[in-house]
């Protein structure tokens, strides 16, 4: 018996054949399938696929076999891949002094008949081979050749697809982690803003209090503008933390409450003008659901609606309705609307549309940014429908929990 060479490339060969991830693990269906054609098209009672590594040949597909690998140096196809370019056949090993005596030939499985196709990745190394074997002297046509080598083209690319997925997979793990490590920081760093933020504001109001009316217009002034400034840090501080904590709103479970008490006790939270009308769903609703997740996304919306309310009677209807798949809500405003060229823009993350609500301020466009993420993370979705002038209306849905 032969002892087959060791290719002169066989460190980039073993590199190529690792970027697989397939040597240890399962095969799929799709192998045994192409190795059964093989045995129909030469009419031989084995077909393999084979994998070459450091010290063993594995079998990806085909026959049944009593084991899953074999030592590489009794390997037939150790020999096919030191010729990557063509077959490598034998139609008779008996008479061949490289196998004659070979223990697969002389005794169990007693092949005689070998021909295997080289499975040449796209970089050119030989990584295994589709054979055929048989237990009589065999010799393949043309045809049955050709369409052997057809075949080890669809193995290779079965490989190349199955290490694109394992790239992506290994990008989407990665690309996942960095996201979580950025939402962490961003929650970590807002978090630690509140205390000295919430020390500036207290500090401009106890100037205030100790100097009374002997503070000037100017300094009056500057106070002033500490203040707005230390509100709207606040707020955007507040808008990121709501932001980051929407991933812990859908980890608390899903819970069963009445719909409508649950809508007041929002409505009042949010309420920021005593004439606002607000009309709530008739009926008493019993749902089930993310319960803090959607507290979230309605007091964005409801508080929206009746900040940039510009009418002097604001006027908000929430409605409600469901089927056996979804629950849909629904908010309407008689406020300013949204012009149709900017109603994309309002649920990107920090982008605003310049506008200031009735206390003058500006948005931090991080509310409805919000809003959109937890309705899609509920396998929901949110649309929009505004008349500049007349008002916005907001849908969603938002699938059941079982």
């Amino acid at each position: 018996m032969q002892i087959p060479a060791i290719p002169v490339d066989e460190k980039e060969r073993l590199a190529a054949l690792r970027e697989y991830h397939i040597l240890d693990a399962e095969a799929g269906k799709e192998f045994d399938d192409i190795t059964r054609l093989a045995s129909e098209i030469c009419q031989t009672p084995i077909s393999l696929i084979t994998l070459i590594d450091e010290h063993r040949q594995l079998f990806k597909g085909g026959t049944p076999l009593p084991a899953n690998e074999i030592p590489r140096d009794m390997a037939f196809c150790s020999h096919a891949i030191n010729h990557p370019l063509e077959p490598f056949i034998v139609n008779d090993m008996r008479t061949d002094e490289r196998f004659a005596d070979h223990p697969f030939v002389l005794g169990e499985p007693r092949v005689v008949f070998y021909t295997g196709i080289p499975l040449v990745n796209p970089e050119g190394y030989p990584l295994g081979t589709l054979c055929v074997l048989d237990r009589k002297p065999k010799k393949l046509t043309e045809n049955q050749i050709n369409s052997l080598q057809i075949l080890a083209k669809q193995v290779i690319q079965l490989f190349e697809l199955r290490k694109a997925n394992f790239r992506l997979r290994a990008l989407k793990e990665t690309l996942e982690a960095r996201n979580e490590e950025l939402q962490q920081f961003a929650y970590v760093v807002s978090h630690d803003i509140k205390s000295p933020l919430a020390s500036i504001l207290l500090s401009s109001e106890m100037l205030r209090e100790n100097f009374g009316e002997s503070v000037d217009e100017g300094n009056e002034q500057l106070l002033n503008v500490l203040n707005r400034a230390s509100f709207k840090i606040k707020d955007l501080v507040d808008g990121i933390l709501a932001y980051y904590r929407a991933e812990k709103a859908l980890s608390d479970g899903a819970e069963t409450f009445l719909l409508n008490p649950f809508l007041l006790s929002i409505a009042e939270m949010v309420r920021v003008n005593k004439d606002a009308e607000i009309i709530y769903p008739p009926g008493e609703v019993r749902i089930h659901m993310y319960k803090t997740a959607l507290e979230q996304i309605l007091v964005n919306l409801l508080q929206n609606a009746l900040k940039y309310n510009d009418k002097a009677k604001p006027r908000v209807i929430i409605s409600f309705s469901e089927n056996k798949e979804n629950y849909y809500f629904k908010i309407t405003d008689n406020g300013r609307g949204i012009p149709e060229n900017e109603q994309e823009k309002i649920f990107e993350l920090f982008t605003t549309l310049g506008i200031r609500d009735r206390f003058g301020s500006q948005s931090t466009g991080i509310g409805l940014s919000t809003v959109k993420k937890l309705v899609e993370k509920l396998s929901g979705n949110i649309t929009l429908r505004s008349t500049p002038g007349e008002g916005s209306e907001f849908s969603f849905h938002i699938k059941k929990e079982k």
